[in-house]
């Protein structure tokens, strides 16, 4: 009798998902790189003093709010939030496969993966 899902199936699957996600965030960040140089390339930037860029993108916020403003920095930013989320979307897949399969203990592994991501993430923004 037929799994619902072979494990050849649910690697293709996974593989094909990574391999978008890495793809689709490139094309992101190159077109926000294009539009930051066209906008800001002929600038001359001052070498007698350093000064580091404001973070002015460090929240989902004011990434997309860049966006509706068509910055090549926050565009930049989206792909880069794209890469970031590739592997998390892959584990949340893998624990709809698992959960198909009805296979608990993978089911149980996956979540606290994606648990520890996610409270990483989060600890990261202060949040937790």
């Amino acid at each position: 009798m037929r799994k619902i899902l072979q494990d050849d199936d649910l690697e293709f699957a996974m593989g094909n998902l990574l391999r978008l996600g890495v793809i689709i965030s490139s094309i992101i960040v190159v077109i926000g790189g294009i539009i930051y140089l066209y906008k800001h390339g002929m600038q001359i930037p001052e070498y007698a003093t350093f000064t580091g860029d404001k973070s002015m993108f460090n929240a989902v916020t004011k990434i997309f709010k860049g966006l509706k403003e068509w910055k090549g920095q926050a565009i930049i930013q989206l792909g880069i939030m794209v890469l970031i989320f590739t592997p998390i979307a892959r584990i949340i897949f893998s624990f709809i496969g698992f959960l198909i399969e009805k296979d608990l203990l993978y089911m149980l592994l996956t979540l606290m993966v994606l648990a520890i991501i996610t409270f990483s993430l989060l600890a990261g923004t202060n949040i937790v």
